[in-house]
């Protein structure tokens, strides 16, 4: 039998054993709480972000369609009848950073390359020449360019331009007007010069414009019906008014006789000084705009871009519209 000594020495031993196996379990207890306390945080933080990400997602997305909405308001604005390029209506601010601002141009101040091309006019055809050269194209390229075209665009299919693409099994030319501006980048020998920015920037195929319409065309289309540097830029700044700037509330009320006799296309006397008149005018009354609306909701901008023609001078008929999209 063991002693009282020896049993009370055990004793202490076993309760020392107990003691440290408790600290260990609540050790370990503890460890497994804090990590257990750990998952559960990230859990929560990572359904915040969650949450977050979606509101976030949510709004940028309702921000997405206010500025479509406000861009095709302004678009709708400016089809009525007694909207202008200066009137006010075609800029408005709203509350929440919301609003549209609209810039309309007359599309008849481009040059339409179905009416230069139609018959092979040598009239309407140099006014293409001269303005294809005044963007930087040699003469080499602009015979084969100008013949590709006429190739393009002629219902002929047995006769070709001298210096036109042939056709073959990978190219065939449509023999038909151009259906858009962007036709041009299929006709042989166009491929550089539609590879460059703002090359469309001057043309039009819309069957409503023919004449070259002064009030909307550009420095380089006026440049390209043979008028002087000086008096292109003297019409331009008589035009536009004391801010410089086209369709704006300051641009004077020029009749089409004035425009004529500022390019030095007539004088006073007569109107029938130059024969290039026959294929221009000032203010078509074809009425055909081009209108970009730029919507925007705080930090969001969308823009909606539609050619359209205001019919009826006197306010009758709907209006048309030949081209609608989203940019």
């Amino acid at each position: 039998m063991l002693s009282r000594s020896r049993k009370s020495e055990v004793s202490r031993i076993r309760r020392t054993t107990a003691s440290q196996g408790g600290r260990r379990n609540r050790g370990a207890a503890l460890l497994l709480a804090l990590w257990a306390l750990f998952l559960l945080s990230a859990m929560v933080i990572g359904w915040a972000l969650n949450i977050n990400s979606h509101l976030v997602v949510s709004s940028n997305a309702n921000r997405v369609l206010e500025a479509e909405a406000m861009a095709s308001s302004g678009a709708d604005v400016a089809l009525s009848q007694e909207i202008t390029p200066s009137s006010p209506n075609l800029h408005r601010q709203m509350g929440d950073g919301e609003g549209y601002d609209v810039r309309m141009t007359g599309e008849c101040g481009r040059l339409n390359l179905n009416f230069l091309t139609q018959g092979e006019d040598p009239n309407k055809l140099r006014i293409l020449r001269q303005y294809l050269s005044l963007k930087g194209i040699d003469l080499n390229n602009l015979d084969g360019m100008m013949d590709s075209l006429l190739d393009w665009v002629s219902p002929n299919r047995g006769l070709h331009h001298l210096n036109a693409c042939p056709e073959t099994d990978d190219y065939h030319p449509a023999h038909a007007p151009l259906a858009s501006v962007d036709e041009l980048k299929k006709i042989c020998g166009w491929a550089e010069f539609t590879s460059k920015p703002g090359w469309d920037d001057d043309f039009t195929v819309v069957g409503a414009c023919g004449a070259i319409d002064l009030a909307y065309a550009s420095r380089d289309v006026l440049r390209a019906l043979g008028i002087p540097d000086d008096f292109v830029d003297r019409f331009l700044q008589l035009r536009q008014g004391p801010d410089g700037i086209d369709g704006t509330a300051d641009d004077p009320q020029l009749d089409q006789q004035t425009a004529f006799i500022t390019l030095g296309l007539a004088t006073a006397q007569s109107q029938q000084a130059n024969p290039i008149q026959n294929l221009i005018v000032f203010k078509s009354p074809n009425a055909v705009f081009r209108v970009l609306s730029a919507g925007k909701s705080r930090d969001v901008t969308r823009s909606v871009e539609m050619i359209v023609q205001k019919q009826g001078q006197q306010g009758i008929g709907r209006p048309r519209v030949f081209s609608w999209k989203e940019l």
